[in-house]
């Protein structure tokens, strides 16, 4: 008994250690269900709150929708936006929705919607009356840097940019699609060529990841895009779909460009769309706008504290513009620029923008001085008119046959810390001008609405008025726009007309066969033997350039100095008028004589030396497309946008996909 009692003594003590264990479970278990308890009331506790900030927001909201509707009737003029509605009473959904939409838009405006109104009445006014912004300025010829594309003092620059390389960001304006070439989508999407169907984004990645190869960045070189909202999910796509086309997704920045109304007449009455008149009408308001949302994203003062030196703006589709950027950024830190717009010569007459230097006496509005700007073709004729008592107007130079006044092409070189101040003092809202499309001689009724807009190439007038000339001096660096400039911005039937009267045709096409060209003056300056430069007509465009349809890849061509370096054979490389040539990656040719068409491409880490070779085949074809199928949808829209096809009949292709040292000798 006694041995068994211990037994059980034993075994009892167990059992209340085991139960109070248990116990003590149970009193956490119990805690554990008191702090859900707890937290989920504390959770609904805080939803109820939250639902009532939001209900008041709304009403907040609401509120001030109500009051600003009433502002801008009572105070602008806009009765016609609450004609037809009953008075005292609720606002129906349809009258939300537009104190909704004139609210989002007057927190988006800088000055609010009440201030784009006063100063639209104010634009209008000046243009009814004819009045010329310019009065009161003189022009005379600017002072820059001319360089003669690659040579002398256009290599040495190149060198001073691409040491400077790895201080750039790029900005790139995409809030445009394609109707005006006649294409469905963005413009970005488009083939910049059809020898290899890159797109244009894809071409601009490439470039920019060459750059900062060459430069020797670590890091991946930034680039920002200013999109729309009709561009804006489409780009994004398109780079997720890339890949970012090898760029880090962690320095690619999309800043959306926000819409402003339209402007119904001469007394600045907010448009209301036809189909819902519980809608203004809004467009985007140009491209300056890039450079307030890169001050209000707060990215351009995040841009210069990681240590970026500078910008370079361009536009969605000149597959030309990064055998500029080198040389022009190398111009811009030699001479300490603010402002260095890449300028080409320019056509007397041409549609397009002139860099003058603008003298205005004391007593101006801005206080007198001068000023380095962009002045627009309608707006470039009246002022030389005046300044020479109506002697002469835009008129070429004898002795050269081109406008004395450069060329903008919306190609801007901006020094970030100048840039960074002055935006913090203008908010960088550039000024705002009208253009509208009178309906009859009154200047009062417009054909179709029109909208306050702003331009990036304005960005000189900020400089002007909130920092001192010797803090932010402005110039240009003239290229021939032949390698520097041939944008994609018209449809095949406009770009007849324009080669027709002498203009530069801007058509997909004629953008296309300019970079080929362009590559081929590369081979030339080498020493290459090619056939001269010539002329043809293609699909119905006259005077467009006829040359072997040779391709260099940014991996072949971070600079135009590097691709001269790579071709060292001189005379012994030579192509006939019909070859094909594509060039990607580091490859040197020493000797190549071709005749049909030759791709050779390296991966990165490969590098192949062509000692020796030689190529005869039937080579690409260019076909231009009969009517019928320039009219047919099924053929596909990046060959309609050309009016022809390349047909691939035979070609050599040499591809190098392990790093190396690789060795082409046939001889």
């Amino acid at each position: 008994r006694d041995n068994m009692s211990i037994s059980v003594s034993a075994s009892s003590g167990q059992t209340e250690d085991q139960l109070d264990r248990l116990a003590g479970l149970e009193r956490l278990d119990a805690l554990d269900r008191r702090d859900r308890r707890d937290a989920c009331a504390a959770a609904e506790a805080a939803a109820v709150r939250l639902g009532r900030l939001d209900r008041l927001d709304s009403f907040d909201a609401e509120a001030q929708g109500r009051a600003l509707l009433k502002r801008l009737v009572d105070e602008c003029g806009q009765e016609h936006l609450v004609s037809g509605w009953p008075r005292d009473r609720a606002a129906s959904a349809d009258e939300r929705r537009l104190q909704s939409q004139l609210l989002a838009l007057h927190r988006s405006l800088a000055g609010g919607l009440d201030g784009y109104v006063c100063r639209a009445r104010e634009l209008l006014e000046a243009s009814r009356l004819g009045r010329n912004p310019l009065d009161g300025y003189r022009p005379s010829l600017p002072v820059g840097e001319t360089l003669d594309f690659g040579r002398g003092a256009f290599l040495k620059y190149e060198e001073e940019g691409l040491a400077a390389m790895r201080g750039a960001a790029f900005v790139l304006v995409a809030g445009g699609l394609g109707e005006r070439l006649g294409a469905s989508g963005i413009k970005l999407d488009l083939p910049a060529e059809l020898a290899t169907g890159t797109s244009f984004l894809a071409l601009y990645a490439q470039h920019i990841l060459a750059l900062g190869a060459a430069a020797g960045s670590a890091a991946c070189l930034p680039l920002v895009l200013m999109t729309s909202d009709d561009t804006h999910a489409r780009t994004l796509a398109s780079l997720e779909a890339g890949d970012y086309f090898g760029l880090d997704r962690r320095r690619v920045f999309l800043l959306r460009q926000q819409a402003v109304p339209c402007l119904a007449d001469a007394g600045a009455a907010l448009a209301v769309d036809p189909s819902d008149a519980s809608r203004v009408l809004t467009k985007p308001n140009g491209h300056g706008e890039v450079h307030r949302l890169l001050h209000s994203s707060g990215l351009a003062a995040k841009l210069h504290g990681d240590g970026c030196t500078h910008l370079v703006f361009f536009q969605d589709t000149n597959g030309l513009v990064f055998n500029a950027v080198p040389a022009a950024l190398g111009v811009s830190v030699r001479r300490g620029l603010a402002l260095n717009f890449v300028s080409v010569r320019r056509r007397a007459g041409d549609a397009s923008g002139a860099l003058i230097e603008l003298v205005r006496e004391r007593g101006g509005g801005d206080g007198g001085g001068r000023v380095l700007a962009n002045v627009e073709y309608n707006q470039l004729e009246p002022l030389l008119r005046a300044a020479s008592a109506g002697a002469s107007g835009d008129e070429p130079d004898p002795a050269t046959g081109w406008s004395p006044y450069p060329g903008n092409c919306n190609q801007l070189v901006v020094a970030l810390r100048p840039y960074v101040e002055v935006l913090a003092a203008s908010g960088g809202v550039v000024p705002e001008f009208v253009n509208p499309k009178y309906s009859d001689a009154s200047r009062c009724g417009f054909k179709k609405p029109t909208r306050l807009e702003c331009m990036m190439q304005d960005l000189p007038w900020l400089l002007h008025r909130h920092a001192p000339p010797h803090a932010a001096p402005v110039s240009f660096t003239a290229m021939d726009g032949a390698f520097t400039y041939a944008p994609a911005k018209n449809s095949l039937h406009e770009a007849r007309k324009n080669a027709a009267a002498g203009r530069s045709p801007a058509s997909a096409s004629s953008a296309e066969l300019s970079l080929y060209a362009a590559n081929c003056a590369i081979l030339r300056l080498a020493g290459a033997a090619l056939p001269p430069p010539a002329e043809a007509t293609v699909a119905g465009v006259i005077r467009l350039p006829a040359t072997p349809w040779v391709v260099l890849t940014p991996a072949f061509k971070p600079s135009v100095g590097i691709a001269l370096s790579r071709f060292c054979g001189g005379a012994a490389i030579s192509l006939t008028a019909s070859s094909g040539l594509l060039l990607d990656g580091d490859i040197t040719v020493h000797s190549l004589s071709l005749d049909g068409a030759l791709r050779i491409s390296a991966v990165r880490g490969a590098r192949v030396t062509v000692r020796a070779l030689r190529v005869r085949n039937a080579g690409w074809r260019v076909r231009e497309l009969s009517p019928e199928e320039a009219a047919d949808e099924a053929t596909p829209e990046v060959l309609r946008l050309r009016g022809y096809a390349l047909d691939v009949l035979e070609e050599r292709v040499l591809h190098f996909g392990v790093p190396g040292e690789h060795i082409v000798d046939e001889a």
